[in-house]
């Protein structure tokens, strides 16, 4: 089976047919359970996210009624079983965002070891597993907090990605994926003196200093701060190329 939380909740049941999930309170069962990792999920947790008003005075009956559902939806090999006060799920297949950390950590490693250019290929695959915003269409409490979680991993990863290309020569290449993340995430100080290092390598150093003052700019409009080292470092060397 396949489970997929990067971007609009989905399963594909091991015969390969999309399983049935129906509306959003099941969603959100099953994306709590996913996002357990193996762990029993207690009853008190999931009607918190099922219910996130006033509950309904059956609502023990109609949580074990999407149990049932949901168990039914799955189908083999996935186990949803009953235990400890809660519910635990073990899914019997693959899960998108364990795959996507894996290579993530993969891509980290080879960038730190000087394997920049298997580093972008491993940063792209993990890249290529986002379908959209991260479980979109269930409960509000459960996504907002996940989804911030993995949006910050998965700019990591794009950042990662950037500084591989990078180092493996592919500047050009690196250029508007650096640009388009500075203009989105203009704030962020590592996705900025990428963009100026990329700059600086394909031959614009001095588009690459109003990068920089722009981004300082910014950085003490909105937070009343000065560029921390990494972008004043970045800063020195394309200073330093220009004069050389």
């Amino acid at each position: 089976m396949e489970f997929r939380i990067l971007g609009p909740l989905a399963v594909a049941r091991a015969d390969g047919r999309p399983a049935v999930l129906g509306g959003r309170k099941p969603r959100t069962l099953l994306a709590a359970l996913l996002l357990a990792r193996g762990r029993v999920v207690p009853d008190e947790r999931l009607i918190s996210l099922l219910w996130e008003g006033d509950r309904p005075s059956t609502v023990d009956a109609q949580l074990c009624t999407y149990v049932s559902r949901l168990r039914k939806g799955l189908g083999r090999p996935a186990q949803l079983v009953r235990t400890g006060g809660g519910y635990l799920l073990t899914p019997g297949g693959t899960l998108d965002a364990e795959e996507f950390e894996r290579l993530a950590a993969t891509g980290h490693d080879d960038l730190r070891t000087g394997r920049a250019a298997r580093a972008a290929e491993t940063f792209r695959a993990a890249l290529d597993l986002w379908r959209g915003p991260v479980l979109a269409g269930i409960a509000e409490p459960l996504r907002a907090g996940e989804a911030a979680r993995f949006e910050e991993l998965r700019l990591a990863v794009l950042e990662g990605r950037i500084e591989a290309e990078v180092t493996s020569g592919n500047h050009l290449r690196a250029v508007p994926d650096a640009t388009g993340l500075v203009l989105e995430h203009p704030l962020r100080e590592r996705a900025r003196a990428l963009l100026m290092t990329a700059l600086c390598a394909s031959g614009r150093p001095a588009d690459a200093v109003a990068v920089y003052h722009r981004g300082r700019r910014i950085l003490d409009e909105r937070l009343g701060i000065a560029p921390g080292p990494a972008l004043r470092e970045a800063y020195q060397r394309v200073l330093d190329a220009q004069a050389g």
